[in-house]
C-alpha cells in the first residue's frame, strides 16, 4: 500500500511539472505579435485547420512578410540551424505543424501526433 501511495504521488508531481512547462511555453507565445494565430489554433478542436494568407493576416492584424509568400521553409523551418522563430512558435506551441501551399496562398495546420 505504501508503494502505491509513493508511485501515485510521484505521478502527480510529474504531471504538475508537465503542466508548468506547458504553461511556460504558452506564456512565451502569448506575449508575441503572433499571439492571435496561436490562440486561434489552440482553440480549434479540428485535427486540420486550413487558413488562407488573408485569414492569417486578419487574425494577426498585419500583413505577412514577403518571404512567407515566397518560401516554403518560412513555414516549415526546414533548417534546424535556424532554431524556432517567434512566428513559428504560434503553431508549434499550439501543437500544430504548418504545410503551406504557396500557389493557393493557404496553410494547412495539422495537430502534431
Amino acid at each position: 500500500m505504501v508503494e502505491w501511495i509513493k508511485r501515485r504521488r510521484s505521478m502527480a508531481l510529474d504531471q504538475g511539472e508537465a503542466r508548468a512547462e506547458a504553461a511556460q511555453r504558452r506564456a512565451d507565445v502569448m506575449s508575441g505579435e503572433y499571439q492571435w494565430l496561436y490562440q486561434y489554433l489552440e482553440r480549434r478542436y479540428a485535427v486540420t485547420v486550413v487558413l488562407t494568407f488573408a485569414e492569417i493576416e486578419d487574425l494577426l492584424g498585419f500583413t505577412l512578410p514577403d518571404v512567407a509568400r515566397l518560401r516554403q521553409d518560412w513555414w516549415t523551418n526546414a533548417d534546424p540551424g535556424l532554431g524556432r522563430s517567434h512566428y513559428s512558435h504560434s503553431w508549434i506551441v499550439a501543437g500544430r505543424t504548418a504545410t503551406p501551399n504557396l500557389l493557393a496562398q493557404t496553410v494547412v495546420f495539422e495537430r502534431a501526433s
